[in-house]
């Protein structure tokens, strides 16, 4: 209560209606990141007690789902779900109201239950954070956006690692509601990608023709795929390094040159 009353983002909640100081934490994610648009639908995970629902809401005023293991109070305009991210049966619900085309945005300001034991609390938390990640590519549309808070540790650049690896844009970023002494940072995902390719898959493949702009094409699983510095007939192995929504690229890592 002591930190409370030293807090401006605490006193600002409270004269200005929200039920957590967390609300502005997601006012100055989006305003960097544009994560939430107007219209878009939103699915808020670890909801509870809805400072986060009650942003979204406001900046989207489109479908807003929240869901935690407890029950939400209810707010004007947001649908709530009961239940684990890990279910199934709670992936069914979420997709139930928002639709299979899925959602526009994925957020989650939960944290785990703190012990007191830095290493553990990390890993609970780096835990807690893959749940929302796996969650969110069940639940998110094609080019959607993700937003999560990570406590800093030693596992953290791994779990970026696997965000980078699902979409287009990675970044991490520290809110100016965040309090100082906190070791929490956010992870920002933007156009989520469903392509069959992922960074540093590797393919054996034959370049049979070459693009507009010089570069060998090959399809993987009907994906494009542009790779640097080969010819027609060339027989090559690749690894993806850099993929995009529509298409990926490739480097060389071993060839047999074509003697055409």
């Amino acid at each position: 209560m002591a930190r409370d009353r030293r807090d401006k983002y605490y006193w600002k909640a409270r004269d200005e209606g929200y039920r957590s100081r967390a609300a502005y934490k997601l006012f100055q994610i989006n305003e960097k990141h544009s994560i939430i648009k107007e219209g878009d639908t939103v699915v808020d995970l670890g909801a509870a007690p809805g400072g986060w629902l009650e942003v979204a809401k406001e900046i989207s005023g489109g479908r807003i789902v929240g869901v935690d293991l407890k029950k939400i109070s209810p707010i004007e305009g947001v649908e709530t779900v009961k239940g684990d991210i890990t279910s199934d049966r709670t992936i069914e619900k979420i997709l139930g109201l928002v639709g299979k085309e899925g959602a526009d945005a994925v957020i989650c300001d939960a944290a785990p239950n703190l012990s007191g034991n830095w290493s553990l609390d990390h890993a609970r938390s780096i835990d807690l954070t893959r749940s929302a990640l796996g969650c969110a590519k069940k639940i998110l549309k094609p080019g959607g956006h993700f937003v999560v808070k990570v406590f800093q540790g030693d596992m953290f650049k791994d779990f970026l690692e696997e965000v980078k690896d699902n979409f287009t844009f990675t970044r991490s970023y520290t809110p100016k509601a965040s309090r100082s002494q906190s070791a929490e940072i956010y992870v920002v995902g933007k156009k989520f990608l469903t392509s069959p390719v992922r960074r540093g898959e590797r393919f054996d493949v034959e370049i049979k023709e070459l693009g507009s702009g010089g570069d060998g094409v090959v399809m993987v699983d009907g994906f494009v795929v542009f790779v640097k510095g080969v010819e027609p007939g060339d027989h090559v192995s690749i690894r993806i390094n850099d993929v995009k929504p529509n298409f990926a690229f490739a480097e060389v890592i071993s060839a047999d040159k074509s003697d055409k």
